[in-house]
């Protein structure tokens, strides 16, 4: 396969993409090469501050663009599936922003249509791809049997019409950051919950600014977390008989530290972005299948579908 890098493009000029960019000028294996924006002005003015070549009117042209191989869909939660799947159908590979989606069905129509084209499709959870993450996996074996994984992930969103609070985009504290408590736990599991129950706080409109879980697996691991609009947090711990592991920094991987049995240890620290864009041109080479396939995005949508499902009755909810 060659070794030139992968060309991407950007569906959107979405803020988050700034740190999809930092992680490309840290690696030769991505080169964004275009971005797609409603606006010509605006696109013009992105790609001229982001050093970006081309400039496409809609998102049908960037897809349509044969110099781009792979595109970055940073849209709301409820545009992910139909972009995808139209980035998939134009032969595009494709890095899905966190979480692909809460409907376990569009996790299967996606993968297959990836499959049945012969391109590759990534749900972006970029904490996955870090050596932290990968320490904290293997120190969880090395603390006996595992009783609880605690976690939280909250920031401050005063803003009602932001679009991670709106009910028709599929907002949601869950969504927004709570989906990577759920990641977390899942990580350290290595197994799917059989029980879920759900607790929220909702806007007038009924979206989630705060939201409480309990997740528990077949093993019997427990996991809790919490996910919120109204406050900063950020942290997981593993406990299990023979010791602890606690992540100060988990989520946005910046720090480098894991706290076990209350001694710090650091790790090598490299941008969670690269490392996703660096997985996904060895995965686009045909080097390696992806770290984050269909069966982790199936996870993640059958238990957001689970948990939310849950906070409306107020019932527990088993998963077979």
């Amino acid at each position: 396969m060659s070794s030139e890098p992968i060309r991407w493009g950007l569906m959107g000029t979405s803020r988050i993409n700034e740190k999809l960019l930092r992680g490309a000028r840290l690696t030769d294996t991505a080169e964004v090469v275009a971005v797609g924006s409603r606006s010509a002005e605006v696109g013009q003015a992105y790609a001229a501050a982001n050093g970006i070549e081309k400039v496409h009117v809609t998102y049908e042209t960037l897809l349509a663009d044969r110099d781009v191989d792979a595109v970055y869909i940073p849209l709301p939660n409820s545009l992910h599936h139909p972009w995808t799947m139209q980035a998939i159908a134009a032969g595009k590979h494709v890095l899905c922003e966190k979480p692909y989606t809460r409907h376990p069905e569009q996790v299967d129509e996606a993968w297959d249509a990836a499959e049945t084209a012969g391109v590759v499709l990534m749900e972006a959870f970029m904490w996955r791809h870090t050596p932290q993450a990968a320490r904290l996996a293997e120190l969880a074996g090395q603390i006996g049997e595992l009783v609880h994984v605690r976690s939280t992930f909250s920031h401050r969103l005063d803003d009602d019409t932001d679009i991670r609070v709106s009910a028709g985009l599929e907002g949601g504290s869950l969504m927004d950051v709570g989906c990577y408590c759920i990641s977390g736990a899942r990580l350290i599991a290595g197994e799917e919950p059989d029980l879920v129950f759900g607790q929220q706080v909702t806007t007038a409109d009924g979206v989630d600014r705060r939201f409480t879980a309990y997740l528990h697996f077949p093993s019997g691991l427990v996991a809790t977390f919490h996910s919120g609009f109204d406050s900063f947090s950020e942290s997981l711990e593993v406990t299990g008989r023979a010791g602890t592991v606690l992540l100060p920094d988990p989520w946005h991987s910046t720090r480098g530290v894991l706290i076990v049995d209350g001694e710090e240890q650091s790790v090598e620290v490299r941008n969670p972005y690269m490392c996703e864009l660096e997985d996904m041109a060895a995965a686009i080479r045909g080097e390696k299948a992806p770290r984050l396939g269909r069966d982790d995005a199936m996870g993640q949508a059958r238990t957001i579908e689970a948990l939310y499902r849950s906070a409306e009755t107020g019932e527990p909810v088993l998963l077979g």
